[in-house]
């Protein structure tokens, strides 16, 4: 979002950061584009009358988004290491990797997680979707009570990026 305002305010002397109506449809097409550029090596970016009658069209590349969210992507592994850490675990005593939630959708942060993991692939065997719905499940039966001697010993944790 944050890029293409600016490129925005530079080719069209405009700043769009004040007009909600022009920035949810761009959020709407940059989210879209990063879901694409999660399996596509480039997308276009094309929003017809985005704000005063002007049309915006970008096509950028996977390599360009890693590099603009690069410290995002980074950023990632802070909660793995430390989680790492208070388990009190190394990483070769990790037996799978299993990625859940829209992100690690995103080949860089699977990429940093196998470096981390010196090689080691994440587990494809699991759907993100049906785990994300599954720990909600789980959570709503601790926070009901509702969830019985199943639910009483644990304690689900969720970060939020």
């Amino acid at each position: 979002m944050e890029y293409f305002i600016k490129l925005i305010k530079k080719k069209h002397g405009k700043d769009i950061s004040k007009d909600n109506k022009a920035l949810g449809k761009l959020r709407r097409e940059a989210e879209r584009a990063k879901r694409a550029l999660s399996s596509q090596h480039q997308v276009r970016v094309e929003i017809e009358s985005l704000f005063d009658g002007v049309d915006f069209s970008k096509p950028p590349t996977r390599a360009h988004f890693e590099e603009l969210n690069n410290d995002l992507f980074r950023k990632t592994m802070t909660p793995v290491k430390k989680a790492m850490e208070d388990a009190g675990l190394a990483k070769n005593q990790i037996d799978e990797i299993v990625l859940v939630g829209g992100s690690t959708r995103i080949p860089k942060v699977e990429l940093l997680l196998k470096d981390y993991f010196d090689g080691k692939e994440p587990s494809k065997g699991v759907n993100p979707d049906e785990a994300v719905a599954f720990g909600a499940t789980v959570q709503g039966g601790i926070l009901s009570g509702e969830g019985g001697d199943e639910t009483k010993d644990i304690l689900l944790l969720d970060h939020l990026h």
